[in-house]
């Protein structure tokens, strides 16, 4: 079964693909922005630091990967936790 929810391909952008693919018709762009960033280096994605410090993901592709939608929502309660504010203090 197709489940049309976990893919989108907007073929039409003026930045597809927005990573070097060599399967375009299997790019997602659903996670156009992706979420796995603010994981740091825990996203599991392939990414690198910059010298100045910021997360450099031009060589990722993995929320880009039909795939890996149900790894990137797997990922949510990790992106909450991190994202809650402390109140105890």
């Amino acid at each position: 079964m197709k489940l049309n929810y976990k893919f989108f391909s907007h073929t039409e952008c003026e930045f597809f693909p927005c990573h070097k693919t060599n399967d375009p018709e299997n790019f997602n762009c659903l996670f156009c922005y992706c979420p796995l960033y603010a994981l740091k280096d825990k996203c599991g994605g392939n990414f690198k630091y910059t010298e100045k410090g910021i997360k450099d993901c031009k060589n990722c592709t993995l929320p880009h990967q039909r795939k890996n939608y149900d790894y990137v929502i797997g990922k949510f309660k990790e992106i909450i936790e991190i994202t809650k504010l402390d109140t105890e203090k």
